[in-house]
């Protein structure tokens, strides 16, 4: 088959719909080789996607970045009917308009519908720009990836979709989880990072919906001699995080880490203690299967994609109740059966969400159709 990808992502993400973009493009050239991919983006170059599977891109004969943005959302169709493939899979959230030139199946992945679910996170321009950009995908798709059943009931639900459209075809994450490291590496990070003796680990953008703050509450309401590392994208939330900290005289307890390179994340997260990830909403939950994988405790919500992706693997807790959250790591911290057994559990579950598993499940959907 030859098989293309609007991999926009791929090249200037670092994480997200980056990792997503990468993996899958990365576990095609190796477990299907015999097909053709081409990879187009506004941008040519990177040092995220290695060369050998960018040997197909195409891009915009212009280095205007206004011009590029508009290529890629109305004359890309163009450039896709002249590869002439016969799959064009948008990988995060997106078709371009002018899709309809081409004779290719058309497949979107649908990452989450946050803007829909908790609208007062977005201004109400970005939610019109992206209510028609996520329908128009939707609408004119000839299949839909979900990345959680959530996901798929999120999309039924709001655009009104067939549920014969869509497929769920569950991420996985980068295999360095897994790996096993030496002291002098864990000793290299610590001093890089400047890291505490015992912390507990939240991993993605500082925002609202993470609710990172929960944590901090649960950290000083049970005094727990255990710091507090953050590990993301900064927004004006970790203001209110800072603000709680210094006004409980608990601030030295808090540890933000930002720009973190790949190499070092996985490391970060073998050092932690527990994995707390009480997110109000997710499509998916990546760092949950991270810390899986990175064999830490995990606590989580016990609602929607988080508890999905968890299973029985993971603690989950009131996400809105900081005693609900502290009563979860007092458990883990005192009851090392129970830490144990969450750590085995986790084992077993992170294979539903091998990277074999995940592009299996997703050749399956490009071979059906």
């Amino acid at each position: 088959m030859k098989i293309a990808f609007d991999a926009k992502r791929a090249f200037s993400n670092k994480s997200g719909l980056g990792n997503y973009s990468r993996n899958i493009i990365r576990a095609l050239h190796e477990y299907y080789p015999q097909n053709s991919y081409y990879l187009f983006s506004p941008n040519p170059e990177t040092d995220l996607l290695e060369e050998k599977y960018r040997t197909n891109t195409i891009s915009p004969k212009t280095k205007n970045s206004i011009l590029k943005s508009y290529w890629r959302s109305f004359k890309m169709g163009n450039d896709i009917a002249e590869i002439n493939p016969d799959i064009y899979h948008g990988l995060s959230n997106e078709l371009p308009k002018n899709i309809a030139k081409t004779k290719a199946k058309k497949i979107v992945t649908i990452h989450d519908l946050i803007f829909l679910k908790l609208p007062h996170l977005y201004k109400c321009v970005d939610r019109k720009i992206y209510y028609k950009k996520f329908k128009f995908a939707c609408d004119n798709a000839d299949k839909i990836i979900a990345t959680s059943i959530q996901t798929k009931n999120d999309i039924i639900e709001e655009f009104k979709i067939n549920p014969e459209k869509l497929e769920v075809v569950y991420q996985s994450c980068n295999l360095d989880f897994s790996q096993k490291y030496s002291e002098k590496d864990f000793d290299r990070i610590r001093k890089k990072y400047n890291l505490p003796e015992k912390y507990i680990l939240t991993v993605g953008t500082i925002e609202e919906r993470k609710n990172a703050l929960q944590v901090l509450k649960a950290i000083f309401y049970f005094n727990f001699d255990l710091d507090y590392v953050l590990v993301g994208r900064k927004t004006k939330y970790l203001n209110e995080i800072i603000a709680w900290a210094e006004d409980h005289k608990i601030k030295h307890k808090l540890h933000v880490l930002n720009n973190v390179s790949n190499e070092d994340l996985p490391i970060i997260y073998k050092l932690s203690k527990v994995f707390a990830y009480p997110s109000i909403y997710e499509g998916f939950g990546i760092p949950i299967i991270e810390a899986f994988s990175s064999e830490v405790p995990v606590i989580t919500a016990e609602f929607g994609a988080c508890s999905e992706i968890a299973g029985q693997a993971a603690l989950k807790v009131d996400v809105f109740n900081p005693k609900s959250i502290g009563l979860a790591i007092k458990n883990i911290l005192e009851d090392e059966k129970l830490k144990l057994e969450l750590i085995e559990k986790a084992k077993l579950r992170v294979k539903d969400f091998s990277i074999e598993n995940m592009i299996k499940n997703l050749y399956r959907v490009y071979q059906n159709l």
